[in-house]
């Protein structure tokens, strides 16, 4: 009742992020549908819908993660005086912020069901074999076939519980929660973040075991589709890509604090050294995002690249609403991390207002931040990007 109440009363922007997590929890509990009918519409071709099981753990990944970000800037999170004097403490918070997240997840699933149950014919109109309304075939989602409730019921509630979980391991107490802010702000300067080595190693592993693996797992001279360049790689290949792609993740807080770092090369000006420091302070908090969507985006541009090598066109409307989550989601947790970043500098932000900074001063610094983050991780996304989509193709 109090999560009911919090919503209620809550700022626009709030609502709206909320909102976007309930619209990535329908895509992707709409994802979950399909495969479940899929499976029951075409019940020997286990394999195959076993395989669009899987597909689905990115975008639903991609929610749980959303949702802990939106769940992380949600102002209710911060208040810890005004809640522990309503009897909140860390705890309750926790729990208050989850069954806000698995409100919202409720939500956007009981959307996805309606949609699915609609698109299939179970609920008003009829079904339409050359594909209804957003160009997706009825018969692959299984119309005319019964699909089993518990089923349903049992795929729809992965998406509220794993953002759930999620949200509960980014917002639970600290132990070191009673340590004040200006006591802990000198360890966090002191030590930069040590995940760009061991991210770097993991990367350079992925890429050499998908290399070693590739060998003679050519295609023959016949031409192969996108699934069978995907999927019928083998083990080693697509393991190898996944390490390459989780090294990003690991190096993104080392990389943001390496940006810092290199702003801060030589002998800055005041715009540049208050750029630095900042992405040095805060490295950890937008590293892992960042590193997220440098992973997301090296995989786009791989699975780009072998899609335009391979001998068919298999992309459908299932596959874009699945790219379409992912990449949404992603891309609305990095601007998250930047949100909660700008409301943990606001003291130090209206400090420098006092003290006669325009507003200018902030924006180019923010502008700057930005252009040092793009030149450090735009090129280094492409060249994983490259070198782990070789082995794909022919």
């Amino acid at each position: 009742m109090l999560a009911l109440r919090l919503a209620r009363g809550s700022h626009p922007l709030v609502l709206l992020r909320r909102l976007f997590v309930a619209s990535a929890a329908a895509g992707t509990g709409f994802l979950l549908l399909s495969t479940l009918g899929h499976a029951a519409g075409h019940p020997t071709a286990a394999g195959e819908s076993l395989v669009r099981l899987l597909w689905c753990a990115a975008p639903l990944a991609a929610t749980a993660q959303l949702a802990a970000s939106v769940a992380r800037t949600d102002p209710a999170a911060r208040l810890h005086r005004g809640m522990a004097a309503a009897g909140l403490g860390p705890l309750r918070i926790t729990l208050l912020a989850a069954a806000s997240t698995a409100l919202s997840c409720l939500l956007g699933t009981l959307l996805a069901l309606l949609v699915f149950l609609r698109l299939r014919g179970d609920i008003g109109g009829s079904t339409s074999p050359t594909g209804g309304a957003l160009g997706i075939d009825s018969a692959v989602l299984g119309a005319g076939h019964p699909v089993p409730f518990v089923g349903a019921l049992m795929l729809l509630s992965a998406v509220p519980l794993t953002a759930v979980a999620a949200t509960a391991v980014a917002l639970r107490p600290r132990s070191d929660s009673a340590v004040p802010q200006a006591e802990a702000e000198p360890a966090v300067k002191a030590a930069g973040p040590s995940g760009l080595p061991w991210g770097m190693a993991v990367t350079a592993a992925g890429v050499a075991i998908e290399a070693y693996a590739s060998r003679g797992a050519g295609s023959q001279g016949r031409p192969m589709t996108f699934s069978d360049r995907i999927i019928g790689s083998p083990p080693g290949v697509l393991g190898g890509w996944a390490l390459s792609v989780l090294g990003l993740v690991l190096a993104g807080p080392g990389l943001v604090h390496l940006c810092g770092r290199l702003l801060c090369a030589g002998r800055p000006g005041a715009l540049r050294l208050l750029s630095g420091r900042v992405l040095q302070r805060e490295s950890r908090r937008l590293g892992r995002p960042l590193g997220v969507l440098c992973a997301v985006a090296s995989g786009t541009y791989a699975a780009v690249k072998v899609y335009d090598a391979s001998s068919s066109r298999p992309f459908g409307p299932l596959t874009v609403i699945g790219a379409a989550v992912v990449l949404a989601c992603v891309t609305a947790s990095a601007l998250a991390a930047a949100l909660e970043s700008r409301s943990a500098r606001a003291h130090t932000s209206a400090a420098l207002r006092r003290l006669g900074a325009p507003r200018s001063v902030l924006r180019r610094a923010a502008a700057l931040r930005a252009l040092a983050l793009v030149i450090v991780l735009g090129p280094l996304t492409w060249a994983v990007a490259e070198m782990a989509t070789l082995p794909l193709l022919p």
